[in-house]
């Protein structure tokens, strides 16, 4: 417990001082820095590489912080924050006038959310500030899950980093915007929307062109730097019996008997291979195969998030690195 302590509190004395700490969550791990200084904001966009109008996620310590950081707290705003926070939630309000450019992109909204994972926890109570924290990864790559993904990410780009083990969650937030009249779901998480409609009492909106922009709502999102095909069942099944090339299937259940190829039977759960998912396709990046082939998952509302995150991966694969 000490060593935990004395790291905190090393951690908030670096973001203090405009510094960066990746830390975990219970989704995945964010690049913090400090919420209020434009300029260490701005560090996160230089060590990332992400467009300067990409807006990041604040976190607080408590869903009475929101207050600082949203204009006006709505009443959807508030059922929300009573039922899912601290939680994988984020809710997108109208910015209060103190919240600058670096953290909205530019926009007049910002995201908030308060996280679970303690040791997230324990760095926002210590620090007493919001950290601005997207995910500790190069823009557009697969999201760490670990301490060590972020160490092999970003280097010496980041002060520091709190290990937390391996987060609870393995992907990113649910992000609902409340800054309209009527909620809208701008990107699917393991809270999902029949249960934010259940607390809300009424359908989310359909989004728009005029929705916000968002963290990891590009096309382009979660990808690894080797070809990646999300494919139905049966065309997996056909590549895995002829394919030449050096192939890895991701499915979720065991190889068939005619498979020529590498095959990894992920859980056939969403929670649990959502868990596991960006751990799993870091290290088959990392495997030297000439290409990935993952079994799209089910058209079911409970694999929303996850069919989201493949999608955008598969559409982003084989870039270069920013």
């Amino acid at each position: 417990m000490t060593l935990v302590t004395d790291a905190i509190a090393r951690a908030a004395a670096i973001l203090d001082s405009g510094g960066l700490v990746a830390f975990p969550t219970e989704t995945v791990y964010g690049l913090g820095a400090d919420a209020t200084n434009p300029d260490a904001v701005r560090r996160i966009f230089e060590a990332k590489g992400r467009p300067a109008d990409h807006p990041v996620i604040v976190h607080v310590a408590d869903a009475v912080d929101l207050g600082a950081w949203a204009r006006t707290v709505s009443d959807a705003a508030r059922k929300l924050a009573q039922a899912f926070w601290p939680g994988p939630l984020t809710l997108i309000v109208e910015r209060a006038a103190a919240v600058s450019d670096a953290v909205t992109g530019g926009q007049d909204t910002v995201g908030v959310r308060v996280p679970s994972h303690p040791v997230a926890q324990a760095l926002l109570r210590t620090f007493g500030r919001g950290i601005a924290g997207p995910s500790a990864n190069r823009f557009g790559r697969i999201s760490p899950t670990t301490a060590d993904h972020v160490r092999a990410e970003l280097g010496d780009r980041v002060d520091l980093v709190l290990d937390g083990g391996q987060t609870e969650v393995g992907i990113e937030s649910t992000i609902i915007d409340v800054s309209g009249a009527h909620p809208a779901l701008l990107r699917p998480g393991m809270i999902s929307a029949a249960q934010l409609e259940a607390v809300l009492g009424e359908p989310l909106a359909a989004t728009s062109r005029t929705s916000p922009r968002v963290s990891g709502a590009l096309a382009a999102h979660y990808a690894p730097t080797t070809p990646l095909d999300l494919l139905a069942s049966r065309d997996v099944d056909a590549i895995a019996s002829t394919a030449s090339q050096r192939i890895v299937v991701l499915a979720r259940r065991p190889a068939p008997a005619s498979a020529r190829v590498a095959w990894i039977a992920a859980p056939a759960d969403p929670v649990g291979y959502a868990h596991d998912l960006y751990a799993q396709l870091r290290a088959l990046d990392a495997a030297g195969f000439d290409r990935i082939v993952v079994e799209a998952p089910p058209a079911d509302p409970a694999w929303a998030a996850v069919r989201d995150r493949l999608a955008r991966a598969a559409f982003g694969a084989g870039a270069e690195t920013p």
